[in-house]
């Protein structure tokens, strides 16, 4: 274990807008697992979310000089693969499926496990279906978190489109999961 691996986001961001290969190398280690399940959500393919991390990487140490709010990593970090995620998803109209979800979850029966790991595999087979603009706005919605503005600067359309987007993802994915929703 390094020095620097209980550092915070923003001193190994303002190190490694100095240089520091060690606290960048720390900052791919400490993001690239949460990165990668985000872009594998945008692209559905594991195989494509792997480049869109890795151009965001390199993009990112690019322009860590340029952070204003390095304690804003994580969201900066994500922002920049939605882009480059955005950025192949328009460049290209055939996408690959999504691959199967593994779950990783310790806690609960195996009963528990195999259900969870059910609707997983169908959410995600749910949202392979929805078309790209409404796939990439719900996912930077629920999965990253980001506001309506966000979505909006991130997807370059106004905020309005955005939110039409969430509502018709939601009403796609309600009715593609409705196996789900009845007790």
């Amino acid at each position: 274990m390094g020095a620097l691996d209980d550092a915070a986001d923003a001193l190994l961001a303002q190190r490694a807008a100095d240089g520091d290969e060690v606290a960048f190398a720390v900052i791919v280690r400490r993001h690239v697992p949460y990165l990668r399940a985000f872009a594998t959500q945008l692209m559905r393919s594991s195989s494509d979310a792997d480049d869109v991390v890795q151009e965001a990487l390199i993009t990112a140490w690019d322009h860590l000089p340029g952070l204003r709010e390095p304690s804003t990593l994580r969201s900066w970090l994500s922002t920049i693969v939605a882009r480059k995620a955005t950025d192949r998803l328009r460049s290209r109209r055939d996408t690959t499926d999504i691959d199967e979800l593994e779950l990783a979850s310790e806690a609960g029966d195996p009963a528990e496990r195999a259900e969870l790991s059910a609707q997983m595999l169908s959410l995600s087979r749910a949202l392979a279906l929805l078309p790209d603009e409404l796939r990439v706005a719900w996912t930077l919605r629920e999965v990253s978190g980001a506001s309506y503005e966000d979505i909006a600067a991130r997807l370059d359309v106004p905020v309005s489109t955005v939110r039409g987007r969430l509502a018709r993802a939601r009403a796609q994915l309600l009715e593609l999961m409705t196996e789900w929703s009845t007790p």
